[in-house]
């Protein structure tokens, strides 16, 4: 029995142990032997991508003022919310008069109210990362505390956005830096600058708000507002004056180019 099934046994034990390595590497890559998953392993694959290099790394690093619609077009930037009392009533004006816009985040207030960073992705507008703590002297300060400044509220948007991506960073008081614009370019976010600034933020009454939009509108598309750091009730009467005044005018409204 031995001679005659020398030769065919041995052709049959080459053939089984091929069978048997094919079963193992298919178990293996269905995860039944304890080998990754292809699900797990495309994570893993993504995982050690992300640790090589951040994502987006394409964007352009200069600071972005022109818009992303073509001919008549302005881009409305809210900063410095969420706020749990304004940013609603900036998203009510924003609704009736079917306008979106870019809102401009601080990180720990991201953070603190992710209900309404979500709510601002849902109704259609775009997230900027305003820094962790508007330090409007971050020019001045050393890479390692802008890195800190930027990244970190980065991630707390998205956090509290549930996924959606930040698409822009505005420095405080327009303080960037080459490192900043490239460090946040690098990291998915277009530098965003303006070129309207509303004086909200000081103006003492609605009429003056409206007087400097109005004279500034010539200067460029991008339009500063806030929904943060104080009382905003005459950005948000303001919005409802200027808006429909700037449609009248023949604008349209887009994003600021990325």
């Amino acid at each position: 029995m031995a001679r005659r099934f020398g030769i065919e046994g041995g052709i049959i034990t080459v053939v089984a142990a091929a069978v048997v390595s094919l079963g193992i590497v298919g178990a293996v890559a269905s995860g039944q032997l304890g080998g990754p998953s292809k699900a797990e392993a495309d994570t893993l694959n993504s995982g050690q991508q992300s640790m090589r290099a951040p994502q987006n790394v394409r964007v352009d690093p200069s600071i972005a003022h022109a818009s992303d619609r073509p001919g008549r077009s302005l881009n409305i930037t809210i900063d410095d919310g969420p706020s749990p009392v304004w940013t609603p009533k900036v998203l009510e004006v924003l609704k009736k008069h079917d306008v979106k816009a870019v809102f401009c985040m601080i990180g720990p207030q991201a953070r603190a109210h992710p209900d309404l960073v979500k709510q601002v992705v849902a109704a259609g507008h775009k997230l900027c990362d305003h820094t962790v703590s508007h330090n409007t002297g971050m020019d001045h300060q050393p890479e390692r505390y802008q890195s800190q400044q930027i990244l970190d509220a980065q991630k707390m948007i998205e956090d509290a956005a549930g996924g959606a991506k930040v698409e822009y960073y505005r420095a405080p008081g327009g303080a960037f830096t080459p490192y900043s614009r490239k460090l946040a370019a690098d990291h998915g976010m277009r530098p965003l600058g303006w070129n309207v600034d509303s004086k909200d933020f000081e103006s003492g009454s609605v009429e003056a708000i409206d007087a400097t939009v109005r004279g500034e509108i010539g200067n460029g598309p991008t339009v500063l507002f806030h929904d943060g750091g104080g009382n905003r009730a005459l950005t948000v009467a303001s919005l409802d004056r200027l808006l429909p005044w700037m449609k009248q005018q023949g604008y349209g409204f887009g994003f600021p180019k990325r």
